[in-house]
């Protein structure tokens, strides 16, 4: 359900969105609220300034962007404040049931961030985006309070203490080419941790993903690869986790591996089975390439992880007016069954 509400001020205009999202997973009803305040014309000039807060049950986030506009052969720029709260049980979680479940491993992330992107013109197929970004990470048990280890007593910061510091200067270039019976899509992040003081982060990360869908029939064949390495002095927050619904579904969020390189392919195929119903088959794999022990602290093989997994199974995908609604049967290598439900509205 969504309520919409405008303010008039002069020319100005302030869109109130507000969202109620339900989504069931594993039999489990989780409850989030977001909004979102839009302002088109801030100081009469058509500066925009948006503000988005998102807020679950044990998740926030709060983002404020402010764009000036410029010319359109100019890169875009803009202003950039992010705060958020979020389980990190990807790295730290301790998988369960066959490794089909993650639970938690007691350490939340609390992080801040301010920046500026600058969005370049697009070319041909081809668009580019650079951010630079001051960013301070702030571990956190379940009752909020700040920790510089984890239940087993291994550091979870890069600096051993209870924050983390780093400016990071990232590029993303993306491709995108479609027509009626295919699309090409590639992407391509780097990210450099800039040392600007003692104990800041200093790493050098990249990931790149890469699908291609076809038309086959009257079904849809989707395959992609994403993949990535970082080396240098890094927290074992900033590993790869590898599993869950993103990911190698059949098993929990980062209960497949936790390493310093990852590899990752999905391959799914849609078909029609009504006008509003669509059959799914898919095969998820995923691998930390043996980088699992080198990531601080080895999470990966404190948690028995075993850094290789395959799932496959099958769903359905419900087509309504308001949304379309989805269910995924998936299988693990250790015959674990997981189901997944999940609600996403039109213009998602």
């Amino acid at each position: 359900m969504g309520a919409q509400k405008s303010v008039h001020a002069g020319k100005a205009k302030i869109d109130f969105n507000v969202d109620f999202t339900h989504r069931l997973c594993a039999a489990m009803m989780v409850h989030s609220f977001s909004l979102c305040v839009k302002h088109p014309n801030l100081f009469g000039k058509s500066e925009k300034l948006d503000l988005l807060w998102d807020k679950g049950l044990s998740d926030s986030n709060i983002l404020i962007a402010y764009r000036k506009p410029r010319p359109e052969w100019l890169a875009q720029h803009s202003f950039v404040f992010q705060h958020s709260i979020s389980p990190e049980v990807g790295i730290h979680g301790v998988p369960v049931d066959n490794f089909s479940k993650t639970g938690s491993g007691g350490v939340n992330l609390c992080r801040f961030s301010a920046g500026l992107d600058l969005d370049e013109p697009g070319t041909s197929n081809w668009t580019t985006k650079t951010s630079i970004k001051f960013e301070h990470v702030r571990p956190v048990n379940d009752d909020g309070r700040s920790i510089s280890r984890d239940l087993h007593g291994y550091s979870v910061t890069s600096s051993g203490n209870f924050h983390d510091n780093m400016v990071v200067l990232k590029q993303e270039s993306r491709f995108a080419k479609a027509n009626d019976h295919s699309f090409t899509r590639f992407s391509l992040q780097i990210e450099q941790g800039i040392p600007l003081m003692s104990k800041w982060l200093i790493f050098n990360r990249f990931k790149f993903a890469a699908s291609k869908g076809v038309k086959v029939g009257p079904g849809f064949l989707l395959a992609s690869v994403t993949g990535g390495s970082i080396v240098g002095d890094i927290a074992p927050y900033q590993a790869f986790a590898i599993g869950g619904v993103g990911s190698v579904r059949g098993y929990g969020e980062g209960a497949v591996g936790s390493g310093r390189s990852c590899l990752v392919a999905n391959t799914q195929l849609t078909f029609p089975m009504n006008l509003m119903l669509d059959g799914v088959l898919f095969c998820d794999c995923g691998t930390d390439l043996g980088s699992g022990r080198y990531v601080p602290g080895n999470p990966g093989l404190r948690h028995g992880k075993p850094g290789a997994g395959v799932g496959v199974g099958y769903g359905v995908r419900l087509k309504f007016p308001m949304g379309h609604f989805q269910v995924d049967y998936a299988l693990n290598a250790y015959h674990q069954k997981t189901i997944y439900f999940a609600f996403s509205n039109v213009a998602s």
